[in-house]
């Protein structure tokens, strides 16, 4: 890579923050409110989905901590994006 390349988040870099992001706004509801809104969203008949739910989201924490280093680096740049150009009939 040279010095000017731009460093972009991976896929997984972008699902981990969505999983952490959902899973500190669930945090938030429990502290406030007492409700759990992925054991509400799965029921509480699938109590073991739900414990797969919190698992992913441990996991995408753990990830990012390992990934931070690396990501601090990142910035966002929007995909380009193409412009089609209607033909004159």
């Amino acid at each position: 890579m040279t010095a000017h390349s731009t460093h972009r988040l991976h896929v997984l870099d972008v699902a981990c923050l969505v999983l952490m992001i959902a899973g500190g706004l669930n945090w938030l509801l429990v502290g406030l409110f007492r409700f759990d809104v992925i054991a509400g969203t799965f029921g509480m008949m699938s109590i073991g989905l739900a414990r797969i739910v919190y698992l992913l989201v441990g996991i995408a924490a753990i990830y990012s901590i390992v990934r931070l280093p690396t990501m601090a680096h990142y910035r966002y740049e929007p995909a380009e994006r193409e412009t089609y150009v209607a033909r004159q009939p």
